[in-house]
């Protein structure tokens, strides 16, 4: 279907790039606009490999459930959720425990239509409008907590939003804030972009971003940086590493060089 035979919210500006559609482009998805096209396509010529990361963090969000589902954790938050796609947080997390309930929590207008009209069968699942840096907020929203009990062990995974965000808007804060809010037992999976191994095509990439979220902050991050995203958590084995090296499926997938640069990570909230 064309962008213009398809109904939007009124308030969407389809001529503006949005960094979930991005992504949906990138994983060969249809939720996308001519802008968001153009804004992908733009990132892919510098870093082809693009394409591959986002599968990789798609898998590593996988591998992350499946791993809290075996630890008996049944209730997950996804904050700053991107479009639905195949094998979506509440798909494994049900498969394996199917009395899991999981909360969806975005701000963009195309990504809170489709989640809802996806999930509107599913009683053990929900989506709600919030920031994901507002975690109190989010926390505090009626919709959540019919699903959610935070006095229990929550997996709050938080696969997009943080390697958007600068410094300037105190992400590390509101990471804590999470974490101060969780239960003993609670966990923590990040993903996050590092240009550790390919700085020459930070400031480009970076670029793109800062038009399509309307900034003109610096929003790149080290490893060692992103690991303070984890302060306060203990970091569950094999720690914080690159995307396919965290508890792969198939070992033998993981030999050869890393020819990706983002890392992920699941943090544990230790008993008081």
């Amino acid at each position: 279907m064309s962008d213009s035979a398809r109904r939007f919210p009124a308030t969407l500006d389809t001529s503006v790039p949005n960094v979930a559609r991005m992504n949906d482009y990138f994983l060969g998805g249809k939720d996308n606009f001519a802008a968001d096209r153009r804004a992908a396509e733009q990132v892919l010529a510098v870093a082809p490999e693009i394409r591959t990361m986002a599968r990789e963090r798609q898998a590593f969000l996988a591998r992350a459930v499946t791993h809290l589902t075996e630890l008996g954790i049944d209730q997950f938050l996804v904050l700053g959720a991107g479009l639905p796609t195949r094998r979506n947080v509440h798909e494994v997390a049900q498969s394996r425990l199917p009395g899991a309930r999981v909360v969806y929590v975005a701000d963009d207008p195309v990504v809170l239509s489709h989640a809802r009209a996806l999930l509107a069968t599913n009683p053990r699942t929900a989506v709600v409008r919030g920031d994901a840096l507002r975690p109190d907020e989010v926390l505090a929203d009626p919709g959540l907590r019919r699903l959610i009990d935070p006095a229990a062990p929550v997996a709050a995974l938080i696969p997009h939003t943080l390697q958007f965000t600068p410094d300037e808007d105190d992400p590390f804060k509101s990471v804590a804030l999470l974490r101060d809010s969780l239960a003993p037992g609670s966990h923590v999976a990040i993903a996050h972009v590092v240009f550790d191994t390919r700085p020459e095509v930070a400031e480009p990439i970076v670029a793109v971003y800062r038009r399509a979220l309307g900034r003109s902050e610096d929003t790149r991050r080290t490893r060692g940086q992103v690991l303070r995203f984890f302060d306060g958590l203990d970091l569950v084995d094999p720690g914080l590493v690159h995307l396919r090296h965290w508890r792969p499926d198939n070992p033998l997938s993981t030999r050869g060089p890393d020819r990706t640069w983002a890392v992920g990570g699941v943090g544990r909230k230790p008993a008081a």
